[in-house]
C-alpha cells in the first residue's frame, strides 16, 4: 500500500479511538524501510511509493503486540477548559459545551457505522475496538448534560 492507502485503511479501522496524521505515516515509512521492516515496491502513477511489510516487520509488530500496552493519557481540550469555568462567560460555557456536544453525536454516529460494518465483516475484534470509541463518546455527551453552567 502506499502512504495514502495505508492512511485511509488506517483512519477506518483506528480513527475512532486513536489520532495520526498523514505527516506522521509519511515520515515513519522510510524509517521503517530503512530498518528493513517494510519495503518499497515498484512506483505507480504520479510517483506513489507502495509499501509491503518485509517477514521481519512482521516478527517486530508481533513482538510489539505482546508487549504491554502501558497507560492511557487523558486529554481532553474541553474538561481542559471547564476546569477553568469559572474563568468563562455563561455565553462561552454554553458555546463550548454546544460544540462539543454536536462533535461528540457525530463521532458516536461515525463509531456506530463503523463498528456494526466492522461486524458485518466478521472482524469482531475491531468491533470491539470500535465499541470503546462508541462508549468514550456516549459517556462524554452524558458528562457535557451534567457539567456545570453559570
Amino acid at each position: 500500500m502506499t502512504g495514502g492507502q495505508l492512511m485511509a485503511a488506517a483512519e477506518r479501522k483506528l480513527g475512532a479511538f486513536w489520532s495520526m496524521t498523514r505527516s506522521q505515516v509519511y515520515r515513519e515509512l522510510p524509517a521503517l524501510a530503512e530498518a528493513g521492516y517494510v519495503k518499497l515496491g515498484k512506483p505507480g502513477p504520479r510517483s506513489s511509493q507502495p509499501y509491503s511489510i518485509t517477514p521481519a516487520g512482521k516478527r517486530v509488530f508481533l513482538r510489539w503486540l505482546a508487549e504491554p500496552p502501558g497507560r492511557d493519557a487523558v486529554r481532553n481540550p474541553v474538561a481542559l477548559r471547564v476546569a477553568f469555568g469559572s474563568q468563562h462567560t455563561s455565553a462561552q460555557l454554553r458555546d463550548l459545551y454546544n460544540t462539543a456536544t454536536e462533535y461528540h453525536n457525530d463521532a458516536l454516529a461515525v463509531a456506530r457505522d463503523a463498528a456494526k460494518e466492522s461486524k458485518k465483516d466478521g472482524d469482531d475484534f475491531g468491533a470491539a475496538a470500535l465499541e470503546f470509541a462508541v462508549s468514550y463518546h456516549k459517556a462524554a455527551l452524558a458528562w457535557l448534560k451534567a457539567a456545570p453552567a453559570k
